[in-house]
């Protein structure tokens, strides 16, 4: 009988440790230092081009990033032009003389407050976009639509592709990142990601794709982007640093690169 009563004061003893230790263990969250974050983009259509400085902030402040309207910004290409960007507004600086030209390397220097942030890029050859080609799916009983962008990857493997959709023009939030590691020199077969239930593709939506050739950098920066929650084209700055090709601390992107786009409307049942 001892041995009974023993047991079920130390069943007792359990339970009680269980029911009554409830506290609310609430963990430290730690401030990032505020950093500067550098959008930049070269293209090969026709100037200017603009570069936004802007910078991150703290996990628990709204999402309105400050504008930097004081900074310095010089590109360079390696056929010796030099152009020294003016703030426009809201952190928007535009280029003046600089030209986007296949097979070029620019250079970028941005002063901020003291501190000088550069970065190097090369835009890659130009992948031609042949066509959109529509993919049709059932789901539930009513037929569901991508958008396969039509194009023939070089033999050769480092090719590296961004694709921008609008669906009626709006903006569909996911980033859409190829490579050729596993199609290289063949035609692409592989369907754009949809985006949001509320902006899917639907029958008779109109549907623009921006076809980006890019290089290795940016692909490894927006994919990794695109494994972030919430991360899409026209939203803010992720909330963690992804690696990018900016030497001195700053977040963001330098990018040069191919642009093209094609729209196609969705009109077989």
């Amino acid at each position: 009988m001892m041995m009974y009563f023993k047991f079920f004061k130390y069943l007792y003893f359990i339970l009680f440790l269980f029911t009554s230790c409830e506290k609310v263990i609430t963990l430290p969250i730690e401030n990032n230092d505020s950093q500067v974050i550098i959008e930049a983009n070269i293209t090969d259509q026709p100037g200017p081009y603009f570069v936004k400085l802007s910078k991150s902030i703290s996990i628990n402040q709204p999402n309105i990033y400050p504008i930097v309207s004081n900074g310095s910004i010089i590109i360079a290409d390696n056929k010796g032009v030099k152009d020294t960007l003016k703030h426009t507004t809201g952190g928007i600086y535009k280029t003046n003389r600089i030209r986007g030209v296949y097979g070029n390397t620019y250079s970028l220097e941005v002063k901020v407050d003291g501190k000088i942030y550069t970065a190097q890029t090369t835009m890659p050859m130009k992948v031609n976009l042949d066509s959109l080609r529509i993919n049709s799916f059932p789901v539930n009983g009513e037929n569901r639509y991508s958008i396969i962008p039509v194009y023939q990857d070089p033999v050769g493997l480092g090719n590296s592709y961004r694709f921008i959709q609008k669906i009626n023009d709006t903006l569909d939030g996911i980033y859409n990142i190829f490579n050729d590691n596993l199609n290289n020199g063949k035609i692409n077969q592989r369907p754009l990601n949809n985006g949001t239930e509320k902006i899917s593709v639907k029958l008779f939506d109109s549907i623009s794709v921006e076809m980006q050739c890019i290089s290795p950098a940016a692909h490894l920066y927006f994919y990794s982007l695109s494994q972030q929650s919430g991360a899409g084209p026209g939203g803010g700055t992720a909330p963690s640093n992804p690696p990018n090709n900016i030497i001195g601390g700053a977040l963001g992107i330098f990018s040069a690169h191919t642009s093209q786009t094609k729209v196609i409307k969705i009109l077989n049942k």
